[in-house]
């Protein structure tokens, strides 16, 4: 029986209307459609056409992002024993979600997802399908406001923050501007959460190939989606104050792979990933 946390979650068809603005890009489409998915309308793919023009290897370090989420929170869970996590960004749900990871390893694993885009709340109940051990919620939020996140008393149902909890940041930062300062986002998060918490995080970056990665990023903010760039020096100022786990920030594919991974070549990456404790 799936364990959805506090009853008071809106059914379905309780869910309030939303508009889905079809004729406008949107990056959880745009990524959906990129990765695979069915979850778009034509101004996605558009979009997504558009910037896999000015970038071939998009779709490719779109997926390989995807498979850094599944691997780190598999080795939370397995390795390091986490519990509980702490998804924000969440996106459209695509099997396996981190729900599903982190129960296959253990049924008790407690997941709150956070989320503020229209089209992710109308498929939120396929991001509550826990096990009866475990416990699953969704949060209408934003992440540039970290107290309504962590204040919120349905994700206090769901998350204890006396103990650890691994806060999930995948693909979200670089829709954060400077001007709203990410890297304070983050440490209000990390600094609300226990000691012995993880962060893991991912950053878009131009490294690897400043000029196709450039026009990826001019495509999307033509369409309306900021969207910013960030270095590697830029992406270790998130982690500040953390203890990076083995190997430290790196692109994506490097980050601890499985023994059967594919070859991929760094200049098909536009992602650095790390994953940091703190003490």
């Amino acid at each position: 029986m799936a364990n959805e946390v506090g009853d008071a979650q809106p059914a379905r068809g309780e869910y309030p209307a939303v508009d889905l603005r079809m004729d406008v890009p949107h990056a959880a489409r745009v990524y959906d459609y990129l990765i695979g998915g069915k979850t778009n309308f034509e101004a996605d793919r558009v979009a997504a056409e558009a910037s896999v023009q000015a970038w071939p290897a998009l779709p490719i370090s779109m997926r390989t992002t995807r498979d850094f989420m599944e691997r780190m929170v598999r080795q939370l869970a397995e390795q390091y024993g986490v519990r509980q996590f702490l998804d924000i960004g969440t996106g459209i749900p695509k099997s396996p979600n981190v729900h599903e990871i982190a129960q296959a390893v253990a049924a008790q694993a407690r997941v709150a997802y956070v989320d503020n885009d229209p089209i992710v709340l109308t498929h939120a109940r396929a991001l509550m399908s826990s096990t009866a051990q475990g416990a699953t919620c969704y949060i209408d939020a934003d992440f540039r406001d970290p107290k309504s996140i962590i204040d919120n008393p349905r994700l206090r149902e769901v998350l204890d923050f006396t103990q650890p909890v691994a806060l999930s940041l995948i693909a979200i930062v670089h829709f954060v501007l400077d001007a709203d300062d990410p890297q304070g986002i983050v440490r209000g998060f990390m600094d609300a959460l226990a000691p012995g918490s993880f962060l893991a995080l991912t950053v878009f970056t131009g490294d690897t190939d400043p000029v196709g990665v450039g026009g990826v990023s001019r495509e999307y903010n033509a369409r309306g989606i900021p969207l910013q760039v960030r270095n590697k020096s830029e992406t270790e100022a998130f982690f500040e104050g953390l203890e990076l786990l083995e190997p430290g920030v790196t692109l994506v594919h490097h980050w601890r792979p499985d023994a059967d991974a594919p070859q991929i070549r760094d200049r098909d990456i536009a992602m650095y990933g790390g994953v940091a404790i703190k003490r």
